[in-house]
């Protein structure tokens, strides 16, 4: 199962986790809270990850098979999920964008995902 401990990420990613957290729950009071899903992942979780929607049934996720932004200790990525009060996940895109417009401002080296042109991955921020 992949990490999600921040402390196994590059530690510019982990003052920006820490901060913008903080940020965000202040900002966003009544908004679902954010959480982290990954930060490393071997490489072998990363080819099963790869698999979906190619070799294994599910929908494509990712198109990195190796040497991606999570396999390399430490992480230069990490991504997140929100959660409502009563414990549902919440993938409004409204949530990430809120969350990714505190990250650039904390830290302008930080890449979200929702910013790209191909893929977008709104959950994942990087380096």
């Amino acid at each position: 199962m992949p990490s999600r401990k921040i402390q196994d990420c590059d530690t510019r990613l982990q003052e920006v986790w820490h901060k913008a957290s903080e940020l965000y729950h202040i900002t966003y009071p009544e908004a679902p809270m954010v959480f982290l899903t990954c930060t490393y992942r071997t490489p072998q979780e990363q080819l099963e990850l790869y698999a979906l929607g190619r070799t294994k049934k599910g929908s494509i996720v990712t198109n990195i098979k190796s040497g991606g932004k999570h396999n390399s200790l430490p992480a230069k990525a990490f991504d997140i999920a929100f959660k409502t009060k009563d414990g549902k996940l919440d993938w409004s895109d409204i949530h990430f964008k809120n969350f990714a417009a505190i990250v650039k401002k904390l830290n302008t080296k930080v890449e979200w995902g929702g910013d790209w042109k191909n893929f977008k991955d709104l959950p994942h921020f990087q380096i």
